[in-house]
């Protein structure tokens, strides 16, 4: 998975993730949290991490989740980008 959201640097056992949105304070997006479980993934699987950092590029760490969405930022059956889920139902990762 390439990133586009965050950086993933591995020097000598250590893994930097950055949060790579500065212009936005690094608001959490739902594509972050995507790039964010591959690269915890690929670092589990990678015996040469032993030590993970996560930091954010600019002023900022991170502000929090990105509202630009208004009020469709929460409202799943409004996002185009979060998969439906039948009710009752639950999401789980295997």
């Amino acid at each position: 998975m390439s990133y586009e959201t965050i950086l993933y640097e591995v020097d000598d056992a250590i893994l930097t993730i950055t949060l790579n949105r500065p212009d936005k304070l690094n608001a959490f997006t739902t594509q972050m949290l995507s790039e964010l479980i591959d690269a915890f993934d690929r670092a589990d699987h990678d015996d040469a991490v032993k030590v993970v950092i996560v930091t954010g590029a600019g002023r900022a760490f991170c502000a929090g989740a990105d509202l630009s969405a208004g009020a469709a930022t929460f409202d799943r059956a409004a996002r185009p980008d979060r998969p439906q889920v039948p009710l009752g139902l639950t999401v789980s990762r295997i």
